[in-house]
């Protein structure tokens, strides 16, 4: 009896094969771990939400710090949350607010080791909870929210930041930031543009991690998501506009965009595993649906084969600890 010739699992039948044989490898240097910082907290605070994930204190931020720098991540992105919210997000600015304070911990207690990344953002600032300021009508005023972007990029680089998050999605956001920081002789900090970010049902632990004021949504300002050229077409802009680094968010449900963009790109390509897919594959695993650890790996080898050349994880730390020790 003949059988094929061309027989693809000769290259599966053993772990030395598949090891030798492996296509997309992931390292600890790849992962970004996003971090909450509370003002005015007493100590860390569970999210019911996200479990295993914390609100920060400064204090135990400091110990959190020194734990993904000896991980071996790549970097942090800093979340603040104020213990106090107005229309213009004037917290976002103040640099005694929670989010610089963080920053300049972060900066002295591990600036050289990993990269500190700050989300330029309104939201978490703003009674309101959107990403930018309202106008009379109560929509969101794209070019005043742009000088509030300005003015955030510039406390947030004399705070120490390395990276700035634009994770507002205004249009002109990567420019008018640009040239604020060029105008100071701040080039040398660094613009990670949230260019396809798209109105997802999978940030919602997000909003509890933040403690969110947000009424209404926000499908003015971020993508829709059947929309595919529409993805590609902001990732172009922000490169046009000077962004150093490019990202897809969220990941698991915007592969294909993250695909287009990795393909074209100039610049480096990062990928957010949002909330939702955190909460999902834990909530699963807690019930003994899937394999908790293998899940893990799964989803972000699938981010990074299509494309992402860093991915933001809650489990960054956790997966990198794992892999170090595997």
């Amino acid at each position: 009896m003949t059988g094929p010739r061309i027989r693809p699992r000769r290259l599966r039948a053993t772990p030395a094969w598949r090891r030798l044989q492996r296509e997309t490898r992931l390292d600890a240097s790849q992962l970004v771990l996003p971090m909450f910082v509370a003002e005015g907290a007493p100590e860390a605070r569970p999210i019911s939400s996200m479990p295993g994930v914390l609100q920060h204190s400064t204090e135990t931020f400091r110990a959190a710090l020194h734990r993904a720098a000896e991980a071996g991540v790549g970097g942090i992105m800093l979340f603040g949350i104020p213990e106090h919210k107005d229309a213009v997000g004037t917290g976002a600015t103040d640099p005694e607010g929670i989010l610089n304070v963080a920053t300049r911990i972060a900066v002295a207690e591990i600036g050289d080791s990993l990269v500190v990344q700050t989300d330029l953002c309104l939201d978490e600032f703003t009674d309101h909870g959107h990403c930018g300021v309202l106008d009379a009508h109560g929509a969101v005023d794209n070019d005043a929210t742009l000088e509030r972007y300005r003015d955030m990029a510039l406390a947030q680089a004399a705070a120490g930041s390395h990276l700035l998050g634009l994770s507002g999605m205004m249009d002109g956001q990567v420019d008018a930031i640009r040239s604020s920081l060029d105008a100071v002789g701040r080039g040398d900090v660094a613009l990670l543009a949230y260019s396809a970010k798209y109105a997802s049902a999978f940030y919602g632990p997000f909003r509890e991690a933040v403690q969110s004021s947000l009424q209404g949504d926000r499908r003015t300002y971020q993508l829709d998501a059947g929309n595919r050229r529409e993805g590609a077409r902001e990732v172009a802009l922000d490169v046009a506009e000077g962004a150093d680094v490019v990202m897809v968010k969220p990941a698991m449900t915007s592969l294909d965009v993250l695909a287009d963009a990795a393909a074209v790109s100039p610049v480096p390509v990062w990928a957010y595993q949002v909330s939702g897919e955190y909460a999902m594959i834990e909530a699963a695993a807690a019930r003994g649906w899937i394999d908790r650890e293998r899940a893990i790996d799964e989803s972000l080898t699938a981010i990074v084969r299509a494309g992402a050349d860093a991915v933001l994880t809650y489990w960054a730390v956790e997966a990198a600890e794992r892999w170090k020790d595997a």
